[in-house]
């Protein structure tokens, strides 16, 4: 995820003040959404990415910023780490910022939302290509935020429950992206 993508997440996310409890970072890269959640308060994060050479550098980058105690790398494919997850593990957070050309990434959503991997009141963020339509809801969780920067973008979800949901917040129609 770009930096200025990223940016412009942890801004919304400190706005659902997502950022305390246990995090999952799916598709974690070089571990930066991750890393960056631990530093702004998360209390502990896995990471899930299926590249050896990439663990290595997640669990160098965590040893560099200190935060390898408050951490586990899980060197897997995704789908895979889905089906096995603890189910007495949950999330408050869980970012999943898979390959934008993924053809799998509405199936991946979905396992991870019928896992109930997530705390009653959790996030879960994707990032994605501008031309990948996601839907406004899969299961029994709904997107509560859309926003665009270029060529990236990223959708928030959580569980629909009724007045927890403030609406969709498409932020194109602010930017006049439209």
């Amino acid at each position: 995820m770009l930096d200025r993508v990223k940016e412009s997440l942890f801004s919304v996310l400190e706005g659902y003040d997502a950022l305390h409890g246990r995090v999952l970072d799916l598709y974690a890269g070089t571990g930066s959404l991750g890393i960056e959640c631990l530093s702004r308060g998360a209390t502990f994060a896995d990471f899930v990415e299926q590249n050896a050479n990439v663990c290595r550098i997640i669990r160098e980058n965590l040893e560099h910023t200190h935060l390898i105690e408050r951490a586990q790398v899980h060197c897997m494919p995704v789908e895979r780490f889905v089906r096995v997850a603890a189910p007495d593990v949950q999330y408050t957070l869980i970012v999943m910022d898979p390959p934008y050309a993924d053809p799998a990434i509405e199936r991946t959503i979905e396992q991870v939302i019928g896992r109930t991997i997530s705390t009653p009141d959790g996030l879960l963020v994707v990032g994605h290509s501008p031309r990948v339509t996601l839907a406004d809801s899969y299961l029994h969780w709904q997107r509560c935020k859309f926003r665009r920067l270029g060529d990236s973008c990223f959708s928030i979800y959580q569980p629909a429950h009724g007045e927890q949901i403030e609406g969709l917040v498409d932020d194109r129609t602010l930017s006049g992206e439209l």
